[in-house]
């Protein structure tokens, strides 16, 4: 068996925790392989909504194990927090729920240094969710990081206290900032308690094992392929790598293991925080999109900047990612705009390309803009593709052409059951739609 992989391919929010709950009971096991808390996966079922930061999106589905990959950044008073909630909710994740033993932990100080840093920045701040993934990572590669194996050694205070100190050093050269360690660190510790009750795993052989043994393995990713650290918008990105060659180190899979890639697009486009965003719509339309889309972070809760589909910036994830097959997200967000727009190119300095460029901040790039017929019409309630208006129709197979991709799948609204397969278009993986 090979490890299907489901990622954003903008700059997050693309809709992929709906996504994997959609798909999770064709799986046995559902894997996060990279981010942390400053991812926000929302689910809608049952006229509930739910947002997980670190647990993955399969934990509802009953008999599927749900895995907190090594190369999860792990903050214990959310994960507690996101415990308490899916209890309530009536899952007992004591039986489906396992984190690997390399997963790293962010610590209260790791949050005063996010802050504090990204304060120093002034104008120059990169829009960090400030949930202290940057620091997290870097203690990681600066190999004096804590992870979650090191809760069960006899020196883990010890361990905590000395990360600590070179925090406060560092921060002493930093401004200032509002943070209560004090109570933070009391909550820290007893979060611990929730932590150590997830059964602990070494997350690589468990995976492996899982192959040779014919499980079904779905990887999560969180973010967007925009904010690799390597291949995004740098500076303006996240600090793992969120394509899909994360899925390798973060779950310690050999590239062999890779089976399908799912590709998560909305049927237009957002970004929070800051950074290039070259098919943003800072007017009326812009605003618009946001207030039928509900758009406003999950985790931040900050209000998402709009714009139109960008098919340079797809084509270029779709090929880091080596996608297989496209889901799209949100096109009944677009069911009473008289015209829908695309970016099909960037002209810069004159000059038309379909390649996204070193700095897509550069000047003199301007997006070249093809325009589509609006449907005028609620899509609710849709089962099949064939149902769906021509002009949503033909939207569709004209992106699914641009792209070089089928479009497997079609999400008209926020709920698990609104979503529109196109199996018989021969274009959804039979692998996955048999499972």
């Amino acid at each position: 068996m090979n490890v299907d992989v489901l990622l954003g391919l903008q700059w997050g929010d693309e809709g992929k925790g709906k996504i994997v709950d959609y798909l999770a009971d064709r799986y046995d096991i559902v894997a996060r392989f990279q981010g942390g808390p400053n991812a926000g996966h929302t689910l809608h079922f049952d006229g509930k909504k739910f947002v997980l930061h670190t647990i993955p999106s399969g934990i509802f589905r009953e008999g599927i194990i749900n895995l907190i990959g090594n190369g999860v950044v792990i903050y214990p008073i959310t994960l507690k927090d996101e415990l308490n909630k899916i209890s309530e909710a009536g899952v007992d994740y004591s039986r489906n729920l396992l984190v690997a033993r390399k997963a790293h932990l962010i610590t209260p100080t790791h949050r005063m240094l996010d802050a504090a840093s990204e304060l120093a920045k002034g104008k120059d701040k990169i829009g960090s969710t400030l949930r202290g993934i940057g620091p997290t990572y870097m203690d990681r590669t600066g190999r004096n990081g804590l992870r979650v194996g090191d809760l069960s050694l006899p020196d883990f205070e010890g361990k905590y206290e000395q990360l600590k100190q070179k925090h406060l050093s560092l921060l002493s050269a930093l401004p200032k900032i509002d943070f209560d360690l004090e109570t933070e660190e009391k909550a820290w510790f007893e979060s611990l308690e929730a932590l150590r009750a997830i059964t602990p795993v070494d997350g690589e052989y468990f995976i492996n094992k899982s192959i040779r043994n014919g499980k079904r393995i779905l990887a999560e990713g969180a973010q967007g392929s925009m904010l690799d650290v390597d291949y995004g918008t740098y500076p303006f990105v996240t600090s793992s790598n969120t394509v899909t060659a994360g899925v390798c180190t973060g779950l310690g899979v050999a590239p062999k293991h890779i089976g399908e890639v799912i590709g998560i697009t909305k049927a237009y486009c957002t970004r929070v925080g800051s950074g290039p965003f070259p098919s943003e719509l800072n007017d009326e339309v812009g605003e618009r999109l946001r207030a039928e889309g509900g758009e406003f972070g999950a985790t931040t809760g900050r209000p998402r900047r709009c714009g139109w589909i960008d098919l340079p910036q797809l084509k270029y994830t779709i090929m880091l990612n080596g996608v297989t097959q496209l889901v799209m997200t949100k096109i009944d967000v677009l069911d009473h705009f008289e015209e829908i727009q695309a970016a099909v190119a960037y002209e810069i300095d004159g000059e038309v390309t379909d390649e996204v460029p070193y700095d897509l901040a550069m000047p003199g790039l301007n997006p070249i803009w093809k325009s589509y017929e609006g449907w005028n019409t609620s899509l609710e309630g849709i089962k099949i593709f064939g149902d769906l208006p021509k002009n949503v129709k033909d939207y569709v197979n004209e992106l699914e052409r641009e792209l070089n991709v089928p479009i497997t799948m079609v999400s008209n609204g926020p709920d698990r059951t609104q979503l529109v397969e196109r199996a018989t278009l021969g274009g959804i993986s039979e692998k996955i739609l048999h499972h």
